[in-house]
């Protein structure tokens, strides 16, 4: 046995006793594993892609089945704005869509057919634009942001009010849309809280 043990012999006992503690923490803690850990709990699952269905262009619309939007701004040029209320619907990967007609003082009328997501900023693109009572296909339509920055009020006012439900990210019911667009929307309700 080395001197400076029989010098200091609690280096003796704590030599002795280690290998003992060292057992009994690896019972009770277990072993240790130097690997990472998952990023998150192991209940979180692999979202689902969104992948956008194809839809059919609506007829062209009715006068009967338009329904004026109460918008909270004033329009340049002063146009009017009105959505097909019968061809309004919710497809099966949530895309709102629509056929939206600008009409002019004058009596001019911008028609097209139009998807908006209710994603938390929302996109929207066109599939179609009308001339001569037809719907003219666009190709290769691409979604936009929407935003107020571009100037885009009409297409921030659909997504925040009209379209989808505030904080939930997802379409309203289409008759709930309609009332939206008649005004007839309570602030509770726009807001996206629970009604009493």
């Amino acid at each position: 046995m080395p001197r400076f043990m029989l010098r200091f012999p609690w280096i003796l006992m704590l030599t002795l006793l280690l290998p003992s503690v060292m057992v009994g923490a690896e019972k009770k803690f277990g072993t240790f594993i130097d690997e990472a850990e998952p990023a998150g709990p192991a209940s979180l699952q692999e979202g689902k892609q969104w992948a956008e269905v194809r839809a059919n262009l609506p007829p062209w619309p009715a006068d009967s089945d338009l329904v004026e939007l109460k918008v909270d701004f004033r329009s340049p040029g002063n146009f009017r704005y009105f959505i097909d209320g019968r061809h309004l619907q919710v497809g099966a990967d949530e895309v709102v869509r629509y056929t939206l007609v600008a009409e002019a003082p004058s009596g001019t009328r911008n028609v097209t057919v139009e998807g908006l997501r209710c994603t938390a900023q929302g996109t929207y693109r066109q599939y179609a634009y009308g001339a001569n009572g037809a719907f003219i296909p666009i190709e290769e339509g691409d979604w936009q942001p929407i935003s107020l920055q571009t100037g885009d009020r009409l297409h921030k006012e659909l997504h925040g009010h009209f379209l989808c439900v505030p904080r939930a990210f997802a379409p309203r019911p289409v008759k709930d849309m309609i009332r939206a667009f008649k005004g007839q929307v309570q602030v509770r309700e726009n807001a996206g809280f629970l009604t009493d």
